[in-house]
């Protein structure tokens, strides 16, 4: 019998709780086959084998299904409608309390970091907790540790790399101790695992695309539910809803959604 990827789809769900049928098959499976030849093996059967086997290999496995392309402020222009449309209405509604915020699938840091150095401009940094999850523990460790390249930084305004960066070498940067403390890190399965609630902004970027349509209308069914009346959910510049409305949206600018 010929074991084919859809076997190898189920078998690395019950490895890894990845639902790998979550996301479009073309990309993904384009994906492995590129990391199956890396390491001259044959055939999906092989692979699995492989990486049960080899802890090392397994964790390059992971690390490799999840895409971490990240910046500090991508898409600047979202970022100032963040600050100067929506961020008001939010701290007026929350006046007695901090606000709760989550960054879904928050890669090497940079989203997560650059809305506690936005928040910064409003509130002490005593005041600011940000929720951070990846699928990607390796992804996460890195992280925490809070160095970048000059390229992650581009789109950065100037008045943060000066006041939170420390230049390491001509192309290395690392994040002051004062923003890593205000971000708290923890592994999470968009696909699988429990959504926290009551949260006043939702920052999920760029990680929609790789799903499927039934994937999408699940994960976003899952940030309504987690959001507090008026809360906030921001998504990618290439991630817009088609049938926010259904769910309970409301579209307040491109790519942001009102609860």
């Amino acid at each position: 019998m010929v074991y084919e990827y859809e076997q190898f789809i189920v078998d690395v769900h019950k490895l890894t709780g990845i639902d790998l049928a979550c996301y479009k098959e073309r990309q993904m499976k384009r994906r492995i086959e590129a990391l199956i030849k890396r390491y001259k093996l044959n055939g999906f059967k092989e692979f699995l084998d492989a990486i049960q086997e080899n802890k090392e290999m397994y964790e390059a496995f992971l690390s490799y299904l999840t895409i971490n392309v990240s910046e500090f402020y991508r898409n600047p222009e979202q970022w100032t409608i963040l600050e100067k449309e929506l961020l008001p209405g939010l701290l007026e509604r929350n006046k007695n309390r901090p606000l709760k915020i989550w960054s879904a699938a928050c890669s090497t840091g940079d989203e997560p970091y650059s809305l506690v150095m936005l928040l910064s401009k409003h509130m002490s940094l005593n005041n600011i907790t940000i929720d951070a999850t990846d699928i990607d523990k390796q992804i996460i460790a890195k992280a925490q540790v809070g160095i970048y390249d000059k390229k992650s930084l581009k789109g950065l305004p100037e008045e943060f790399k000066q006041k939170y960066f420390k230049q390491l070498g001509s192309n290395s940067f690392q994040i002051s101790e004062d923003i890593k403390k205000r971000v708290q890190f923890r592994q999470h399965n968009l696909l699988r695992d429990l959504y926290d609630s009551n949260y006043d902004l939702i920052v999920c970027r760029n990680v929609m695309i790789y799903f499927t349509e039934e994937a999408k209308d699940e994960i976003y069914k899952k940030f309504y539910k987690s959001l507090k009346k008026d809360g906030v959910l921001f998504v990618g510049s290439t991630e817009q809803m088609l049938h926010a409305d259904s769910i309970g949206f409301q579209s307040k600018f491109s790519f942001f959604y009102m609860k």
